[in-house]
């Protein structure tokens, strides 16, 4: 497997949610280029492999992008197998087809692993199912922060009968509020908000839409997390009986 990069998605923050495939190219390694965002547990399946970190969060100092290109260009050309691992999935909100598309440009085989997005072990781990036969027809996953700071189309999103799955949500609580009241939905739309999706930190907010800015700052939420929007949110599983169903 030389000259090749993996674009691994390391899921959510659990270590144990990590696909197989993934442990397959971490253990192949000889590069691992390793976000913020990743539980440093799932390093253990790395056998001699150099950890280089490149981290890239919202508000804070980020590793350019364009460096990542450069490095992970370089470490393939000298033969080596490298693995860029993200948190969640490589291809939701994780650039992954940006790289592969440049790294494809410039002759480096690539392969892309799935990993689990926070939006789904985030709800699943509250009970919360996104689809619902009669209540929710689909999901949406949205970024409420976009590479140009545009707008979103709010009232299609309002009137999808979708649920709603936003990340990078936390400091723009405001805006989501706005638009979704703009575009029609119910103050009494559920709200949840989960902070550390699948993490023993994890914490969940219950709220409706009308009362959701209130109700982070009380919780306190911070990033990163995810907000669930729509009736979904009405029908969780209770976790007396998700801990009946893991004993």
């Amino acid at each position: 497997m030389n000259a090749k990069v993996w674009l691994v998605g390391a899921g959510p923050g659990d270590p144990e949610l990590l696909t197989l495939k993934a442990v397959k190219a971490l253990k192949q390694a000889d590069v691992v280029m390793i976000d913020d965002l990743v539980n440093p547990a799932v390093l253990e399946h790395c056998r001699t492999a150099r950890i280089v970190s490149v981290g890239k969060r919202g508000g804070c100092r980020s590793t350019p992008q364009a460096f990542i290109h450069r490095l992970m260009l370089r470490y393939a050309r000298q033969g080596k197998c490298v693995v860029r691992l993200k948190g969640g999935d490589p291809c939701i909100f994780g650039r992954g087809s940006e790289e592969a598309d440049w790294l494809g440009a410039h002759g480096i085989e690539v392969e892309l692993v799935n990993g689990i997005t926070a939006g789904l072990a985030g709800a699943t781990s509250c009970g919360i199912p996104l689809t619902l036969r009669g209540v929710a027809r689909g999901v949406t996953l949205i970024t409420a922060h976009t590479q140009d700071d545009s707008s979103l189309n709010w009232q299609a999103l309002a009137q999808s009968g979708t649920t709603l799955v936003i990340y990078m949500g936390v400091a723009k609580l405001a805006e989501i509020q706005a638009g979704l009241f703009a575009g029609g939905m119910s103050g009494e739309m559920p709200v949840a908000m989960i902070e550390n999706a699948s993490l023993p930190t994890q914490r969940e907010c219950r709220s409706r839409l009308a009362t959701m800015q209130e109700d982070a700052a009380c919780f306190a939420l911070q990033s990163p997390a995810i907000l669930v929007i729509g009736e979904v949110a009405r029908h969780a599983v209770q976790a007396s009986l998700l801990q009946l169903s893991h004993g």
